[in-house]
């Protein structure tokens, strides 16, 4: 129902306050644009900076593995694995992790650990500011450990560089920390894209693990950003897949329901890694010893391994690819499983530099083929194919450590491009996202920031004073005085009404428009006269929302003017209502009891009451009740 002010029975428009707050809008509708484009730029120019850090950080790494393992300067990737050192292979990691704790010790303890978490901790907690100095000491950190033979991928410190890289350029320039946040996801997906050319997986990444939000002003930058270092990575590297696998047909029903159960069981893998890897970190901070020596005996340990198992060493992003073939034989793929897994978590809980994604999808791989192997010798009428399950083995394996539901699936679809893969993938990286999301309470991304006390989202839904409009809700009994009132006039309404129950009275000027508001304590102070004119006791309230802007857009304008109440003014230029900060709780706290029920809806009916006070003089009590 419409709230008219009356003055001898005739309609009288309010004022002129929604049009100019309409004017206004348009005004900064325009304004976000421009930031928006802007913004935008900004990450494009990050996104083809890191798509350059991203080779030179690969070229490190080489320069680093060939100078250890074989005493040669070069940027050709040779893998650590074909070493002939023996024994002396064993302190090579050990000299890594002393250089790279020396680094954090004289540099910043941030460059230990595998870079996401670290970013996602910035953004929750210190309003995505990280050190400039990370944008240096992260890659150089990584590649030191990664060359000397620490079995981490290149995609973790690169993703870590790119987001300290949108940080501080976010820190040069006066904008928002949300702004900056979005600079910082920009510039470390844009990292993922450049290294894996996975430009979908790294916006979903940044929607999952790094923005918690889903909005276009987020995404247009973070897209063009990793589209940017997508274009980068076919400059620089290849335009092929990264992981190259054999052509893979259609699965039937049987398979797709198989798939799905290696998705099941990957998923319980992945709890029990995550369990490990925290435990083994928690193992290293019992030691008696001081910090810094944490890696050097974690890369004791990473040496052992590799002198056994060298192909446990380095990147290793050729053991994805021969996994994927499916030709790997099967005491190879348990080896790698269990040993690729061993050294990566000593190293990783060490306390080292380095990555998580290409262990996991080392590990996943390996364990998915396994299955697969073993499903097809038991059961060869399942159609079951071992690259298919090594793909979805992978694949599961990251949706349930880290819970990037997405992420998981459009990565593989994008490092292998085997479309067929798509329902396999979605069975089992389902199943695996059910079980992590129901067994762990924290994941591998996660679990350490959870014990500092940071909470981290895990659901995006839409903000319930989205749903709700101004002309929704109405809140405590509204006074609505004429400003020729006198003090007088309103204190002897208070004393001859019982049913007026509020702490404020709404007025309006001569002109019948929105005025402001005053107090009921500056109305029974003695410090004014009686013969007072309300007007002078007025305190203005600069905003006023129409009656379909959302309750978020009031409380935006409420806080901007630093107003505990604002006016709701209609089409027509009537007042329409009052909102206050009560009404906007009350109304929260409905949606909430009522837990999401559709269509629930804060229905009202309002009644107005008009008493005249000296003739023309107007004062308008309106009373709400809700409908039952």
């Amino acid at each position: 129902m419409k709230r008219t002010i009356l003055e001898n029975g005739i309609p009288v428009s309010t004022s002129l306050a929604s049009e100019l707050q309409e004017d206004q809008s348009l005004a900064n509708a325009r304004y976000d644009k421009r930031r928006l484009l802007q913004i935008s730029g900004v990450c494009v120019l990050i996104a083809a900076a890191i798509s350059v850090i991203a080779k030179l950080l690969v070229y490190l790494i080489d320069i680093v593995t060939n100078l250890f393992f074989y005493g040669i300067f070069s940027v050709e990737y040779i893998s650590p694995a074909d070493n002939q050192l023996g024994l002396w292979v064993i302190l090579i990691p050990a000299v890594g992790g002393f250089l790279v704790s020396l680094m954090a010790l004289y540099g910043s303890k941030a460059i230990r650990g595998h870079g996401i978490p670290e970013a996602m901790e910035q953004i929750l907690v210190n309003q995505s500011r990280i050190k400039p100095s990370i944008t240096y000491l992260k890659p150089l950190s990584s590649a030191i450990s990664i060359g000397t033979g620490g079995p981490f991928g290149a995609e973790g410190p690169i993703i870590a560089t790119g987001g300290a890289l949108g940080s501080t350029i976010g820190q040069l320039f006066k904008i928002t920390p949300n702004e900056r946040k979005i600079i910082l996801a920009a510039g470390a997906t844009a990292g993922m894209s450049a290294i894996f050319g996975s430009p979908i997986a790294a916006i979903f990444l940044a929607i999952e693990l790094l923005l918690f939000e889903f909005s276009p002003k987020s995404i247009i930058p973070v897209a063009l950003a990793c589209i940017t270092g997508a274009a980068g990575h076919h400059l620089f590297f290849e335009a092929g897949p990264v992981f190259p696998m054999p052509d893979v047909e259609l699965p039937s029903n049987i398979a797709l329901a198989t798939y799905s159960l290696i998705g099941l069981i990957i998923g319980l893998l992945s709890l029990g890694i995550t369990k490990i890897v925290y435990y083994i970190e928690d193992g290293f901070e019992k030691l008696p010893v001081h910090w810094i020596w944490w890696p050097v005996i974690g890369g004791l340990g990473v040496g052992v391994i590799g002198y056994f198992y060298p192909y446990t060493l380095g990147v290793g992003y050729e053991n994805i690819s021969r996994v994927l073939s499916g030709s790997t034989p099967l005491i190879l793929l348990l080896s790698l499983c269990f040993f690729k897994f061993l050294s990566w978590a000593i190293a990783l809980g060490s306390g080292t530099s380095g990555g998580t994604l290409a262990p996991l999808l080392t590990i996943g791989g390996a364990a998915g083929a396994i299955l697969g192997s073993l499903i097809q010798g038991f059961f060869p009428e399942s159609g079951v194919v071992i690259p298919i399950a090594a793909l979805v083995g992978m694949s599961a394996m990251f949706a349930g450590a880290s819970r990037a539901f997405l992420t998981s699936i459009a990565f593989a679809l994008e490092t292998t491009m085997q479309s067929n893969a798509l329902l396999p993938l979605l069975g089992a990286c389902t199943a695996s996202y059910l079980v992590s999301f129901f067994f762990m309470r924290n994941t591998i991304m996660t679990e350490k920031i959870a014990r500092r006390g940071v909470h981290t989202p895990y659901s995006y839904e839409p903000d319930l004073l989205e749903k709700l409009k101004a002309e929704d809700i109405t809140g405590e009994d509204a006074v609505i005085l004429s400003a020729d009132n006198t003090v007088e006039d309103v204190r002897q309404l208070l004393e001859t009404s019982t049913e007026l129950e509020t702490n404020y009275f709404v007025v309006l000027n001569k002109d019948e428009e929105f005025a402001g508001t005053i107090s009921l304590t500056d109305v029974v102070s003695s410090n004014f006269d009686p013969q007072t004119p309300i007007e002078q006791l007025i305190r203005h309230v600069p905003v006023s929302v129409l009656p379909q802007q959302t309750l978020r857009q009031a409380v935006e304008l409420m806080a901007k003017a630093d107003v505990e109440i604002i006016p709701v003014i209609s089409a027509d230029k009537t007042l329409s209502g009052i909102l206050t900060f009560k009404d906007i709780i009350g109304s929260y706290k409905q949606r909430l009891t009522e837990n999401e029920r559709a269509n629930a809806n804060i229905s009202l009916r309002r009644q107005s009451i008009r008493i005249l006070i000296k003739g023309q003089q107007v004062l308008t009590f309106f009373k709400s009740r809700k409908e039952q």
